[in-house]
């Protein structure tokens, strides 16, 4: 536990990412088993141990110290877990820490009822910086800045694999990930997948700045706005099972049970989730706008009148596996005629395909983009025929051209309280691009700052989640933890000497909170710099 007390405290003042992912893959590599794997998993997925809640904690010290020291004191630091490893009462015995796994193991053993006595012991064996540490794993609120995607690229640097291999083996394992430590540790074989219906990572595009590719050598389809998802059935026919993945690797497949019911073959799908509109453009049933795609967003349970309201289904962009058969390694032009043939096997009120864009030069795609009007249309996607399915995003395979090219993907990095009715809300937020590649340690710099976009509820979602993302403080501003991403809106774009980033938005305002993308996946300040006319 002393070790991974000492990670978590460098990691919490560590700002730079090659250095926070040093940390990491110094630490998975020097631990031995299954402490390390307990502790990936605190740090990625969580750990749920439902008897320690927040409350637990807020009652375990006003036990111990006055109530009025513990509120002044939470407030002023921000933090419950911190706030309470400095005021617990030092024991009178020298601390004697357990391992990660002696520690998770009896946190698992614990209920309602004993809790409030055997917490207590295992904060008695630890020293400030342990008790920090163990309320971070208890209650899986680490908020230090390690994404899933970092942890992942530091378990492939601590033990010299490739990050797109740990991407393929890390869905359907569990902590401790015995297996997978294993496998790159000490070259076992890699974890079995078969017959389970895991993620696979995405294939991303390039955001297309200047047209400088030849239109001969790619195929254009419509860039559809949805959420990009994976539909993966394994297991046989009868037997199988069927997940549906959002971008990010979470399993939506309860929020949209319909999608999952409706494959019914061993297959691997990426298409973008969609809502059926009652008319759409004059035709019923085609595509809607993302606002009837948020009505089902985030849901664990979904009403039959929500069902028949917002029917969802998937516009296929590509198949990855078919029946056992692994096609990444195939040309986009085979993997296209494998999708146009088993899409005549699926239910097609569940199921379409994303259809390509038949055009013989620049100008008159251009010309079909500037026409489109279609609410659910977000642009277009060009995609070079011979193109292998390749995770994440490779140069020169895949653009996305946006039809309109003032919208950006932002990383929120601070927020501030409002004035007047807002007072009580942190509603300014100011957001950044990244400085060049985030996977090669790129920074994010400030663009912009927005205080309006949003509705009310939204407002109050995202004051929550600044409360319980803060990472520091400077006087009335807020710094979070950089995971959340914006769409965000904006007139212009122009040179500044005032910004660090060399550029300043115009009438900035939240288009549409991101939060199925990941940071990382944000964009680039070269692509605002692009934008700029003055």
């Amino acid at each position: 536990m002393e070790r991974f007390a000492a990670l978590l405290d460098a990691l919490v003042y560590t700002r730079s990412r090659n250095a926070k992912l040093k940390l990491l893959a110094d630490y998975l590599s020097t631990t031995v088993d299954p402490d390390r794997g307990w502790a990936l998993a605190a740090l990625t997925d969580g750990l749920d141990f439902p008897a320690v809640k927040s409350s637990t904690i807020r009652n375990l010290l006003t036990e111990r110290v006055d109530p009025v020291l513990w509120k002044l004191s939470r407030e002023y630091v921000g933090d419950s877990a911190e706030t309470a490893s400095l005021l617990w009462p030092e024991p009178e015995a020298a601390p004697s820490p357990p391992t990660v796994a002696e520690a998770v193991a009896t946190l698992r053993g614990m209920t309602r009822a004993t809790v409030m006595s055997e917490l207590p012991k295992l904060l008695d064996r630890l020293d400030s910086s342990g008790r920090y540490a163990l309320l971070k794993l208890a209650t899986g609120a680490m908020r230090i800045g390690i994404s899933a995607r970092l942890a992942k690229t530091a378990f492939a640097l601590a033990f010299g694999v490739s990050v797109e291999d740990v991407e393929e083996h890390w869905h359907g394992q569990t902590a401790p990930y015995t297996e997978l430590f294993a496998w790159a540790a000490h070259g076992a074989p890699a974890p079995s997948s078969e017959d389970l219906p895991l993620f696979r990572p995405f294939m991303l595009a390039h955001g297309l700045d200047e047209l400088v590719v030849d239109l001969a050598d790619y195929a254009a389809e419509w860039k559809w706005d949805g959420i990009r998802v994976q539909v993966v059935r394994a297991g046989g026919a009868e037997l199988g099972q069927t997940r549906v993945y959002s971008r990010s690797g979470d399993d939506i497949s309860g929020t949209f049970p319909e999608i999952a019911e409706a494959l019914s073959f061993d297959a691997v799908l990426d298409g973008e989730l969609l809502v059926r509109g009652v008319h759409q453009g004059g035709e019923e049933g085609g595509a809607a706008s993302f606002n009837a795609l948020q009505q089902r967003l985030g849901r664990k349970l979904v009403s039959k009148k929500m069902l028949a309201e917002y029917p969802a289904f998937v516009r296929l962009y590509d198949v990855l596996i078919l029946e056992g058969r692994d096609l990444r390694a195939l040309p986009w032009t085979e993997r296209r005629a494998a999708l146009e043939a088993l899409v005549t096997r699926l239910d097609p009120t569940r199921f379409d395909l994303s259809a390509t864009i038949p055009v013989a030069d620049f100008i008159e795609l251009t010309a079909i983009r500037e026409r489109a009007r279609d609410d659910a249309i977000e642009g277009v996607m060009l995609k070079r025929r011979d193109s292998p399915y390749v995770a994440g995003r490779r140069t020169g395979l895949w653009y996305k051209w946006k039809r309109d090219p003032l919208l950006i993907d932002c990383v929120l990095m601070y927020a501030q309280r409002g004035s007047g009715k807002r007072s009580s809300f942190y509603s300014d937020y100011t957001f950044g691009c990244w400085d060049g590649d985030p996977d090669e340690g790129a920074e994010l710099l400030p663009v912009g700052k927005a205080y309006f976009g949003f509705t009310d509820e939204e407002l109050k979602w995202l004051d929550r989640y600044v409360r319980t993302h803060t990472m520091g403080k400077f006087g009335p501003v807020r710094e979070t933890d950089k995971t959340l991403v914006f769409e965000v809106a904006f007139d212009s774009v122009h040179t500044s000497k005032r910004h660090k980033s060399g550029v300043a938005m115009r009438f900035p305002r939240i288009n549409r909170i991101r939060a199925d993308k990941p940071a990382h996946e944000a964009d680039r300040i070269e692509t605002l710099r692009a934008l700029i006319r003055d």
